[in-house]
């Protein structure tokens, strides 16, 4: 489901629940051992999931452990994305001389929790969102962020919060993001701007972003 919103050079691999088996490398382990058994399935899972997108790019399994603000440390030449929430898990990842960043995210296509809404979208944004039918736009436009945030991390290193997006959903299944702070740089450009896919089927929204190496 997820290769919909995702160009050819990005490898994907997804499950739609934790009942395939998975071993775990120790740090991988390590790094989950006090989590309820519930998040231990999730993260195995995700990681059965990158394996496998490695796979299909001819890189070997290695330990995938979260590293800073929980962003996983992927393989040298690689870049990549992991995402689950209730009933998805996904991992996407390219070689990194193909894409320079990726971010993906999935979500229930369910409203957002009370209070929600206002600490992710500003009053323009809630106001350019498609008319009604379809999908969840105010947590479409969340997955969008989140997707984006995790495209952004790797190439500045610094935090993104929601108010410093501003994202456009079109209903044709994209969206473009204007980020209002200081961007970031790659082949001597300044990155203000971003596009992305959106699909939603089965009770799911999926958004990524994919930024292309620079020319």
């Amino acid at each position: 489901m997820i290769e919909v919103v995702l160009p050819p050079p990005v490898a994907v691999a997804e499950r739609f629940d934790d009942a395939e088996p998975v071993t775990l490398y120790a740090e991988e382990a390590a790094a989950v051992s006090r989590a309820v058994p519930k998040r231990r399935q999730e993260y195995a899972t995700v990681r059965l999931c990158a394996r496998e997108a490695l796979a299909a790019i001819g890189v070997p399994p290695v330990p995938l452990v979260p590293g800073e603000r929980g962003a996983p440390a992927w393989p040298a030449g690689v870049v990549g994305s992991m995402t689950h929430c209730a009933g998805y898990r996904a991992a996407a990842v390219a070689r990194a001389a193909d894409v320079a960043a990726l971010g993906v995210d999935a979500e229930p296509d369910l409203p957002l929790p009370d209070g929600v809404r206002d600490l992710v979208a500003s009053a323009d944004e809630l106001a350019a969102l498609p008319a009604a039918g379809g999908p969840c736009w105010e947590r479409l436009l969340f997955c969008a962020k989140e997707a984006l945030y995790k495209a952004w991390f790797p190439l500045t290193r610094r935090w993104l919060d929601f108010t410093e997006a501003e994202v456009r959903i079109a209903p044709d299944g994209t969206f473009t993001a204007r980020v209002t702070v200081p961007g970031a740089r790659l082949g001597g450009r300044v990155l203000t701007g971003f596009d992305g896919r959106w699909h939603a089927a089965g009770g799911l929204l999926l958004a990524a972003v994919v930024v292309p190496p620079p020319t």
